[in-house]
């Protein structure tokens, strides 16, 4: 079988695997303070072109939102999200059993924009029971988002000018950073990313990485005592080096980037085969997610050979999802449209 459901179906980059080699008998300090750490730190620093941010290494992408999100509200205060966001709809309601609700909002295209979130609060403090109710103190987006779209540089910025003025925080999912940043279509870099939020993490475990995000903390109000939560939601690993190790070879000659850029290659690949062969697309994705309308028949057929996954129905329409990765090859790519032809 070729796996298409999702874009962690591999190990992780062979580089990685070799510094992790190089370095097995090391020995080190723990809990992410050993120099491998530092040094992907200070490689992340650079990236970001700013030296004033906090880097932290945690597990996988749920642990981040959680970590990130209890870490800055009070027990009061609720998060801001798309209702697609993946804190909202695919995370088990691990944010509220902090105790914070997660305050979903219609999506548009996958996204919020500026003007949605500043009606919300205006709506919450409009609202004579205000204090009845749950208090936003923080919106959560993702980039690229749950369905395959992009933010703008426009559109990031509006958003944080909005929570600048309602002094609440921006707190950017960046799981599959890599393949927003490297899409076709996209004007932000990650540098516009980092001056453009409070808090973003840079994803790992679906960007070539065996494991780990990169949580990046801008604002000095969210700094202190970030470690206490890491402890606290058990993300604090005893061989933090790991992690650091990992991201140390992802942020050394632009290793991120252009394996990033692999995905988003075939994808592109897979799209244009998509329409030059009349398949109808759900979205127009320029991310390594693919949403196309198949017939059950084609469905059927294709999941003889590949596997893919079944993303929504609309009109007696089913469309389904198309991963590529950093390790997606031609021949996987081909030999789906080479099978796409036969099955149209």
């Amino acid at each position: 079988m070729i796996r298409f459901e999702c874009d962690y179906t591999q190990g992780c980059h062979p580089l990685i695997l070799e510094k992790m080699m190089q370095t097995n008998l090391e020995q080190t300090k723990g809990y992410g303070e050993d120099e491998h750490c530092e040094n992907a730190r200070n490689l992340i620093k650079e990236a970001c072109g700013i030296k004033d941010i906090d880097v932290h290494f945690l597990v996988g992408g749920t642990q981040a939102n959680v970590t990130v999100i209890s870490s800055v509200l009070k027990g009061y205060q609720g998060v801001i999200c798309p209702d697609t966001g993946h804190i909202n709809v695919h995370e088990t309601g691990a944010v509220e059993a902090t105790g914070h609700k997660v305050l979903a909002i219609p999506n548009i295209d996958g996204k919020i924009n500026a003007s949605q979130v500043q009606e919300y609060i205006n709506n919450h403090y409009n609202d004579e029971n205000a204090c009845h109710t749950v208090q936003p103190a923080m919106v959560y987006i993702s980039f690229p988002t749950e369905s395959g779209t992009l933010y703008t540089k426009e559109e990031i910025e509006s958003l944080y000018s909005v929570c600048k003025a309602n002094n609440i925080c921006l707190f950017i999912d960046g799981a599959r950073l890599g393949y927003g940043l490297t899409a076709y279509n996209n004007d932000l870099s990650l540098r516009d990313i980092c001056q453009n939020s409070d808090i973003f993490y840079i994803g790992g475990t679906k960007v070539g990485a065996l494991f780990g995000e990169a949580v990046v903390i801008r604002n000095d109000l969210y700094k202190k005592d970030f470690r206490y939560s890491i402890k606290r939601h058990g993300g604090m690993l005893a061989k933090g080096r790991l992690l650091g190790i990992q991201f140390e070879t992802l942020f050394t000659d632009d290793l991120y980037f252009r394996i990033s850029k692999n995905a988003i290659d075939q994808a592109m690949k897979l799209k244009q085969a998509f329409k030059d062969l009349g398949y109808e697309l759900f979205n127009d994705s320029y991310t390594n997610q693919q949403f196309v309308y198949l017939k059950d028949e084609q469905a059927n057929k294709l999941q003889e050979k590949y596997v893919f996954s079944f993303w929504v129905e609309n009109d007696g329409k089913k469309a389904y999802r198309f991963c590529t990765s950093w390790a997606t090859t031609d021949e996987q790519i081909n030999a789906l449209i080479n099978d796409l032809k036969n099955y149209q």
